[in-house]
């Protein structure tokens, strides 16, 4: 399955963007759960233009800078609707070179890997700190009208869940170092 595809719908969806905003996007909020590279970007704009899910508009930028506005066409707004509304498996494949470390941590020495865990540790605490800002600056803005049809409502409930998912990972390094000594 494409799940970029639905990653740029949902996007357009929201308003209407260049190829630069969306890649933008995937570098804010949408860098915290899900990533793309502009070398996957634009084929995949491509491919929905051909699709007919999405169209552009070309618009001038200062003199002469052309680019393209990108907005969901009614078949793009039906794929969307289609996507969310499907029930999907939970997927247990995602990739943590972290966790493989782990796996055959009994092929370093000791310290080794009390450093490994520690510098995960730094890392992570880093990233609950960074996304406690983020949801503070989110609540300070919209909490008093977060409303369920706002786009704002789901970046606080994935910021949210982000929030508790590096607690969690922060708790069980926590606790692997101190059964490491």
């Amino acid at each position: 399955m494409r799940v970029l595809k639905y990653a740029i719908l949902g996007l357009l969806e929201q308003e209407k963007r260049t190829g630069y905003d969306i890649a933008a996007a995937f570098k804010g909020a949408l860098g915290q759960f899900w990533s793309a590279k502009h070398s996957q970007i634009y084929p995949e704009l491509k491919k929905l233009v051909t699709e007919g899910l999405i169209e552009f508009e070309t618009v001038i930028q200062g003199e002469k800078l052309e680019k393209k506005l990108y907005s969901l066409t009614v078949t793009g707004e039906a794929e969307l609707k289609g996507w969310m509304q499907r029930l999907e498996a939970v997927d247990f494949s995602h990739k943590d070179e972290f966790m493989l470390k782990t796996f055959f941590i009994s092929s370093m020495e000791k310290e080794e890997a009390k450093e490994l865990f520690s510098n995960q540790l730094v890392s992570r605490k880093r990233k609950l700190d960074e996304l406690g800002r983020t949801l503070g600056e989110l609540e300070a803005e919209f909490s008093s009208n977060m409303l369920f049809s706002s786009p704002e409502f789901g970046h606080y409930l994935v910021l949210t869940r982000a929030i508790e998912r590096e607690k969690g990972y922060i708790q069980w390094l926590e606790r692997s170092l101190q059964f490491m000594d």
